[in-house]
């Protein structure tokens, strides 16, 4: 069935163990995560995402997946302005899902939150509308095989969104320097709108007998 979760998947437990007790705990140490700052997060809340959501032209009632979800900042603002048929967050970092639930309840949305990896994510082809990143892929080693599973698991007509350069070099000028997406390492994701800070691109149909798997990533 479309948008169900494969065995792979990491499920948040209501019950949560300590991420040493999973096998994929290793996870956790991959990937080098930003430290909160309250200021960023008002920002991010009130300010970054209504205006991203109004010149991006997201559509509403749709399934929704934020990649890389961290402490679950977006999630009340996503679920409230998108009123989306399902919205699933989506993390390398344990202990930032952890914040991330208690955020959603706090906030009294509904939120699915899964702890994987988003280069190889837990869900079906097809299986989101919209999926949204606010700069994953600028900050993890191997972002082609990400922005591989991002076009496989949107729908066609689907709609990908995601911070442009400019964006990362305003928040993190020494992080972010010399990186980029690499656009051209899929053929799924043609290019849709662009607004300065993000961009989107739309999911298209791969070549005529061209699998999902095949055509998402190039030389692989």
């Amino acid at each position: 069935m479309s948008g169900t979760l494969t065995s792979s998947a990491q499920r948040l437990p209501q019950t949560i163990e300590p991420a040493s007790a999973s096998p994929t705990a290793r996870l956790d140490t991959e990937y080098q995560p930003f430290p909160g700052e309250d200021g960023r997060d008002w920002r991010q809340q009130h300010i970054e995402i209504p205006l991203m959501l109004w010149l991006m032209k997201l559509p509403r009632h749709r399934r929704v997946l934020e990649i890389g979800c961290g402490r679950g900042v977006a999630l009340p603002v996503l679920a409230r302005r998108l009123a989306p048929l399902r919205l699933v967050g989506v993390d390398i970092a344990f202990s930032f899902l952890c914040e991330a639930r208690e955020r959603v309840r706090a906030a009294g949305v509904s939120a699915e939150l899964i702890w994987a990896d988003a280069r190889d994510l837990p869900f079906e082809d097809a299986s989101f509308d919209v999926v949204i990143d606010f700069g994953t892929l600028f900050h993890i080693s191997r972002s082609a095989n990400g922005l591989a599973q991002i076009g496989r698991v949107l729908a066609p007509e689907g709609v990908f969104v995601t911070e442009t350069r400019v964006s990362q070099l305003l928040s993190h000028p020494v992080r972010s320097r010399g990186r980029s997406i690499p656009w051209e390492a899929t053929s799924l994701l043609a290019p849709a709108r662009t607004a300065w800070l993000w961009e989107s691109r739309k999911r298209i149909e791969p070549l005529r007998g061209a699998s999902l798997r095949g055509a998402s990533l190039r030389g692989t």
